[in-house]
């Protein structure tokens, strides 16, 4: 091949190579466009674990479109208050949200089937279920109606049964408890002569201090530890069976939702699910070190007696028989999730409870720490 004829080929390939960087170049921007999107929060700042998932998915999502996927967080308040931030998710107030459903329990009972309901299921199971056994797919055939789409967006795991300013030893004592506890929770506990109250978090330390109520739950030893409750309600009750396993999650407006391209799709579900394992695994670090300082600090730890629980599944099993006649919605995610409950609790009676069970009884003999 002669100079002048390799000199004319490369110019031709050359040519094509460029006239193929231009022709990719549209495709490549249609297919990542420039996203901006707002997400209110349920909650404030100072709960950092928990408020921390909605920032962590907007990092996620930044980092894996080189900027191009954007969401600005705002933390309950800010745009609206926090237990309307999945309304404000509906209307297109904002894009999304990161919040729990049964915040909009009064709205529509079956919300809280996304979230957790009493004596279903633990964290674990709840993903099982959820990424596995139809879950997310089930909710999301409900939250059509709402305009919404929705994804797990994190897990406190099993969380603590609550504060309180007198031991509880019975169902006696339960009866005029007047107890910060919400929606169907307080539901269930109003069937054993609790008086719920429906309190902000802000003002349940002061409600306390002034006797104004009895008892209140919050969350587990991590985010109670930022309030101070043993000074003023020293009991510390588990579990909180209310919340064996409670799935925070992300609502995005359904209109928004649509027009993202398929591959920003599966990239908010992988960072979505990302975050809903790594809230777990926070929790699970942060609370043993939280209940240790707590019990250091005045806090007086109790279990539920058998008692109070049994008589608590009873009137939980009571109120869905309520909720599932008046309400279609809930009664097929409910259903849903009896068959999966069933077996899930058959299997954990065997290789799993009996290596926790052996485990937990070293820990009691002091054989587990360095130099036991």
């Amino acid at each position: 091949m002669d100079r002048r004829s390799f000199i004319a080929r490369a110019s031709i390939g050359g040519a094509a190579a460029a006239a193929g960087s231009v022709l990719a170049a549209p495709a490549i921007a249609q297919e990542a466009p420039q996203i901006n999107w707002r997400l209110a929060s349920s909650f404030p700042k100072s709960l950092d674990t928990i408020y921390g998932g909605a920032e962590e998915i907007s990092q996620r999502l930044s980092e894996a479109t080189d900027g191009r996927f954007q969401i600005q967080v705002f933390s309950a308040g800010e745009i609206v208050p926090g237990l309307d931030a999945i309304n404000a998710t509906t209307d297109g107030t904002v894009e999304c949200s990161h919040s729990v459903g049964y915040y909009n329990w009064g709205k529509d009972p079956a919300f809280a089937c996304g979230a957790d309901l009493p004596f279903t299921f633990s964290a674990r199971a709840k993903n099982a279920y959820n990424y596995q056994g139809g879950g997310i797919e089930n909710y999301n055939t409900f939250l059509e109606k709402y305009n919404l789409v929705s994804y797990p967006g994190g897990n406190t795991g099993v969380q603590m049964g609550g504060w309180y300013r007198k031991e509880i030893n019975s169902l006696a004592d339960m009866q005029g408890l007047k107890m910060r506890i919400s929606g169907l929770a307080g539901r269930v506990v109003e069937k054993l002569g609790v008086v719920p109250q429906q309190i902000a978090g802000g003002d349940i330390y002061p409600s306390l201090e002034r006797g104004t109520i009895d008892a209140a739950e919050w969350v587990g030893p991590y985010d109670d530890s930022k309030l101070g409750f043993q000074k003023v309600a020293p009991y510390y009750y588990y579990p909180g069976f209310w919340e064996g396993g409670p799935t925070v999650s992300f609502f995005v407006n359904k209109g928004k939702w649509d027009e993202l391209p398929e591959n920003y799709k599966s990239l908010f579900r992988t960072c979505a699910q990302a975050t809903d394992q790594n809230m777990l695994a926070k929790y699970d670090m942060k609370n043993p070190t939280a209940l240790k300082e707590l019990v250091g600090s005045g806090a007086q730890l109790r279990s539920f007696s058998e008692e109070v629980l049994a008589a608590s599944f009873a009137a939980a099993n009571e109120v869905y028989a309520e909720v599932s006649a008046e309400n279609e919605s809930f009664k097929t995610q409910y259903e849903a999730m009896l068959q999966f409950r069933d077996d899930w609790y058959l299997y954990q009676q065997t290789a799993e409870y009996t290596f926790d069970t052996f485990m937990m009884i070293q820990q009691r003999n002091g054989t587990l720490a360095v130099g036991g």
